[in-house]
C-alpha cells in the first residue's frame, strides 16, 4: 500500500465492520447459527464491546446465505408511531423488496395495515419513507404494529426464506409504552419459524426484562455474553493491521496496549488509532509514541469525562477516585479505611447509582470501572 493512499486502519465510536472488525469468530459463528435455525437471542455485553458491531458482521454474513435481517433500532424511535413507521421501512428495505423487486408489489404487504402509512418517496435516490399520523385511536396503532410485527415472518415464508427481526436498544420498548412487550411476546411467539435478537445498552434494564419471571420475556431467548477479546488474536489483529497499512507495531507493543486497556474493544480501537497517527510510514512504535497517544486519547475524551464527574455526587466522586486507584471491595471496612470512604451504607448506594449508569461494573462484590481510558483520567486529575 502506498503512504499517500494509507487511511488509518482503526476505527471507534461508529461500527467496526470489514477489516476493522476484531475477532470474535465463535460468536460470529454462534449468532449466525442460532438466526439460522430460528432462534431467539439476546445478547449481553458492557457497554462500547461491541454488541452492534457483532450483529452487523453476522448480518453481511447471512445475506450470503440468503437470510433475510430485519433491523430496528429503539433509541430513535420514542413513539408507537415512530416504532410503527421504522418497523415498515425496514421492512419494506430489508424483507419485502429484496423478495419483490418490483416497488409497487413490494408495497402490497402495507395496504391491509389497519393504520395506512403516509409513503412518500425521496426524488434524490427514489427510497421510500413511511409516516403514521399521531391522531389516531391507541387500539388502531397497536393493532398496526402486530400486523407489521408479523409481516417478516409472512414474507419470508412465503419464499421459504429464513428470516430475522433485530431490535437495538431493546430496553427502551418500556419507554416507548409499557404494554409493548407483551404485544410484541404474544406476536413472536407464534413465530418459530423467525429469529429475533434483542441488543441492549442497560443491561440491568435488559436482565429484568429477560430474567424475571413477572415479565412476559422471561427465559424467552437464548443469552449470548460476550467478554473481552481475548489478547492472543486481538494483539495479532492489532499487529498486522498496523502492517497492512504500512507502519509497524511490534508483539510488546501490541501487549502493552491491551494492557493499557484491559482488552476493551472500543478502547483498544481508539488507542490505537492516535497510535497509528503517529508513525512515520515504514516505521515502528516506540513507547514514548505509545505514551504520547493516550495522552491523545485523555484529551479528547476530557469533556465526556468532564460531565461524567460534574454529574456525580460527592460519594460517587470518593467511590470512583478509589476505585481508579484499586479495583477491589469497596464495601470491606479495610478497603474503606484504605481509601478514606464513608460508611458501608452511603458507598452501597453510590455503587447503586453508577452501575445503573453503567459507569462501574461489579460481580461477586468486586468493581471496576467500566470504560479504562476514566480511569486513567482520573488518576491524572486526582493525583496519588
Amino acid at each position: 500500500m502506498k503512504a499517500s493512499n494509507a487511511a488509518n486502519p482503526f476505527k471507534f465510536g461508529a461500527l467496526a465492520l470489514d477489516e476493522s472488525f476484531a475477532d470474535r469468530e465463535d460468536e460470529l459463528a454462534e449468532l449466525t447459527s442460532d438466526i439460522r435455525n430460528g432462534q431467539d437471542v439476546v445478547i449481553f455485553a458492557p457497554r462500547r464491546c461491541g454488541k452492534s458491531s457483532l450483529l452487523w458482521r453476522a448480518a453481511s454474513v447471512l445475506a450470503a446465505k440468503r437470510v433475510l435481517v430485519a433491523q430496528v433500532d429503539l433509541m430513535t424511535t420514542p413513539t408507537k408511531e415512530g416504532l410503527a413507521a421504522s418497523l415498515a421501512k425496514s421492512i419494506y428495505e430489508q424483507i419485502a423488496s429484496p423478495l419483490e423487486r418490483a416497488r409497487e408489489k413490494a408495497l402490497t404487504p402495507f395496504r391491509g395495515l389497519q393504520v395506512q402509512p403516509e409513503i412518500n418517496v425521496n426524488p434524490e435516490d427514489g427510497s421510500f419513507s413511511f409516516g403514521f399520523g399521531v391522531a389516531r385511536r391507541p387500539a388502531d396503532i397497536d393493532a398496526t404494529l402486530e400486523r407489521l410485527l408479523e409481516l417478516p415472518a409472512e414474507l419470508g415464508g412465503a419464499r421459504n426464506r429464513r428470516t430475522a427481526l433485530v431490535i437495538d436498544e431493546f430496553q427502551e420498548i418500556v419507554e416507548v409504552d409499557s404494554a409493548l412487550p407483551k404485544l410484541l411476546r404474544a406476536v413472536f411467539q407464534r413465530q418459530p419459524e423467525v429469529s429475533h435478537v434483542y441488543l441492549g445498552s442497560k443491561r440491568h434494564i435488559m436482565e429484568r426484562i429477560f430474567n424475571d419471571a413477572n415479565e412476559p420475556f422471561w427465559r424467552s431467548a437464548k443469552s449470548i455474553e460476550l467478554g473481552l477479546i481475548d489478547p492472543v488474536p486481538f494483539s495479532a489483529f492489532i499487529v498486522e493491521r498496523f502492517r497492512a497499512s504500512g507502519k509497524a507495531v511490534g508483539p510488546a507493543t501490541a501487549g502493552e496496549v491491551l494492557a493499557r486497556t484491559g482488552g476493551h474493544p472500543y478502547a483498544t480501537q481508539e488507542l490505537c488509532y492516535f497510535l497509528w497517527e503517529r508513525i512515520p510510514f515504514g516505521a515502528e512504535a516506540s513507547a514514548e509514541q505509545l505514551d504520547e497517544a493516550l495522552e491523545a486519547v485523555l484529551r479528547s475524551e476530557h469533556a465526556h469525562f468532564s460531565l461524567l464527574w460534574e454529574g456525580a455526587s460527592h460519594v460517587q466522586r470518593l467511590v470512583l477516585g478509589a476505585l481508579a486507584r484499586e479495583p477491589g471491595r469497596p464495601f470491606t471496612a479495610a478497603y474503606r479505611l484504605r481509601h478514606d470512604l464513608p460508611p458501608a451504607t452511603n458507598v452501597q448506594k453510590a455503587l447503586a447509582a453508577l452501575s445503573q449508569r453503567e459507569v462501574v461494573i461489579g460481580e461477586a462484590g468486586a468493581y471496576r470501572i467500566a470504560e479504562p481510558f476514566l480511569a486513567e483520567w482520573l488518576r491524572e486529575s486526582l493525583g496519588p
